[in-house]
């Protein structure tokens, strides 16, 4: 499935779920976590409009910076929008895989 592109200056719903709608917050903690992992990676490059997290699934409404679309790589291109969600999804799913002792995907959707 191809991404569609993030603009700056747009808002955006991010949503996703557990596979199997399995819970993708096992305790209160999970929860909190998620939060931190929210503001590492998407606060500097969005900003946080609301977010619902239920125990199998989120919601998260953001609005990405003017200047998230004008930050360059070493190979002087354009940083994907979508890295900084990839990687707070990919640190939650290890997180979740390690403390609980599973494997694999834990989210249905990319």
């Amino acid at each position: 499935m191809k991404h569609q592109p993030f603009e700056a200056e747009h808002f955006f719903h991010l949503y996703n779920r557990g596979n199997n709608d399995e819970n993708i917050f096992l305790e209160q903690e999970n929860y909190s976590y998620f939060l931190v992992l929210m503001k590492k990676y998407l606060l500097s490059e969005a900003d946080v409009y609301s977010y619902c997290l239920l125990p199998n699934h989120f919601h998260i409404i953001i609005k990405f910076k003017e200047e998230s679309q004008q930050e360059v790589g070493k190979n002087n291109s354009k940083i994907s929008l979508h890295q900084p969600i990839s990687n707070m999804m990919n640190a939650y799913t290890k997180a979740i895989n390690k403390r609980y002792n599973r494997r694999g995907s834990l989210f249905q959707e990319h």
